[in-house]
């Protein structure tokens, strides 16, 4: 199975790569499989690339999700 995330893009780097946030954790990343993606953008990434835009509203409701499935998992 495969997990592509949604992530905000809070910097760009040089050339086609940027920082995105994902839950506090900072990640370079390369945005050269889309086009017009800026700071403050939600995008789908996947090992590393963003694969496409993505809304912000639609962001939240994945990210919300997502936090609802960890909090029903048991502790490690």
């Amino acid at each position: 199975m495969c997990l592509a995330i949604p992530a905000r893009i809070t910097h760009k780097l040089e050339g086609d790569m940027a920082v995105v946030d994902l839950g506090g954790v900072r990640k370079e990343i390369s945005l050269a499989l889309i086009d017009g993606a800026d700071i403050g953008d939600y995008v789908i990434v996947h090992v590393g690339h963003a694969l496409s835009k993505l809304d912000p509203d639609e962001a939240a409701i994945t990210l919300s999700l997502f936090a609802e499935i960890a909090a029903a998992l048991p502790p490690q």
